[in-house]
């Protein structure tokens, strides 16, 4: 059975993807050791709250380039939610921190509808897609991600207009809900992405 590492940097949501891992009886580890996180046969990078403290988060444990690298190696990697829009280059949430820059683009504050989206939306699925379906899953969130280049979309959803809801290239996942609290949708999602 393959070893899913969560990547901790303090960033929130932890605990609901171990549980949804245990579910799954699958192996995983939560740590912020490099070579641990370096050595896994899967990594999951969550993310909940502010993107100026995750940054800093990442760069008080000296994570920065671990993630990088593990973004460049071939080992299957799941962003999910603020662990989505830290992958980008910059945020509206806070203009002068930078992002990992791993995708080209910014994140974007929703300016239309009641902010933060709190609830499930319907994604729609490009093809760009290997593991979703077009079924609802649960959001939290006020910002979006806007790629530079949108063949990397896997999925969209409609929040007073069309945005990103995924992205998906190489060996990289990303969503901007959460799958861990989507019920039968997430539970699927996690299935195929682990391969179990």
């Amino acid at each position: 059975m393959s070893k899913v590492v969560i990547v901790d940097y303090e960033a929130g949501n932890i605990r609901s993807i171990a549980n949804m891992l245990t579910f799954l009886n699958s192996d995983y580890e939560i740590t912020s050791v490099k070579d641990k996180i370096l050595n896994a046969d899967k990594i999951i990078f969550p993310g909940q709250g502010h993107f100026k403290q995750a940054m800093e988060n990442l760069e008080k444990k000296n994570l920065i380039p671990v993630i990088k690298e593990c973004c460049q190696n071939n080992v299957p990697f799941l962003g999910i939610c603020l662990g989505l829009q830290i992958l980008f280059e910059k945020s509206e949430e806070a203009p002068n921190i930078e992002g990992l820059g791993i995708f080209k683009g910014e994140v974007k504050r929703f300016t239309k509808g009641k902010i933060p989206q709190i609830g499930w939306n319907k994604i729609i699925t490009t093809n760009n897609n290997s593991y979703l379906s077009d079924d609802y899953f649960y959001f939290v969130n006020s910002y979006y991600v806007k790629p530079d280049d949108e063949a990397i979309i896997s999925s969209y959803c409609d929040y007073n207009g069309q945005f990103c809801a995924s992205v998906e290239q190489n060996n990289i996942t990303a969503v901007q809900f959460h799958p861990e609290k989507s019920s039968t949708a997430g539970l699927n999602f996690f299935k195929k992405w682990i391969g179990e």
